[in-house]
């Protein structure tokens, strides 16, 4: 089993959702996790109420939503890698400093510290400045990999990075075998 983490990138949250219904196409089981304002924040992207029912319907399983349930997550439920997707800089940079105030972050740091693959799939418009050493530091992980990246909108936005949500399925198999995908930023 995998696990599959939503944080509020919320213009990214579809795209994440169609690779979501590809893993489980694939056979992957998957348990959801959601940041508490993916969970509870209506958006102009989607009502939090129809896509805590559609996540759940995807994979059959509840979201795992709050930290007390999220903490069990490496000793007791062993997952064999944990997908966040969208990651935002807030939660990335939360990640690289050790910092477990979110269901998301308590769900990552329980599964690293049993040194499973992480797999981030960032979505940040600061990725290429506050974040950057985020993203550094993330690499010096030895279980933690991205989903390669680009800029969404170099002229508008030239601080922004958002993962290739399309090849979230090869970044999963490699990361599994312990491996970087070779091209980080496209």
């Amino acid at each position: 089993m995998i696990g599959y983490a939503f944080c509020g990138s919320f213009c990214t949250i579809e795209q994440s959702l169609e690779q979501l219904r590809g893993l489980v196409k694939r056979g992957y089981e998957v348990l959801p996790i959601m940041s508490d304002r993916v969970y509870e924040t209506n958006t102009r992207f989607f009502n939090a109420d129809e896509l805590r029912r559609t996540v759940e319907s995807i994979c059959g399983r509840k979201i795992i939503h709050t930290i007390v349930d999220a903490e069990p997550l490496g000793p007791k439920t062993v997952l064999e890698a944990l997908v966040i997707s969208p990651c935002t800089g807030n939660t990335l940079a939360k990640l690289a400093a050790g910092i477990t105030d979110t269901p998301v972050c308590m769900a990552a740091k329980a599964h690293l510290r049993c040194d499973r693959p992480l797999l981030i799939a960032l979505s940040s418009n600061d990725a290429l400045s506050a974040n950057f050493k985020n993203i550094a530091a993330m690499l010096e992980k030895k279980s933690a990999y991205f989903v390669p990246m680009r800029q969404d909108d170099p002229e508008k936005k030239p601080h922004s990075l958002s993962a290739e949500f399309t090849m979230i399925p090869d970044a999963l198999e490699m990361a599994i075998k312990g491996k970087q995908m070779p091209k980080l930023f496209l």
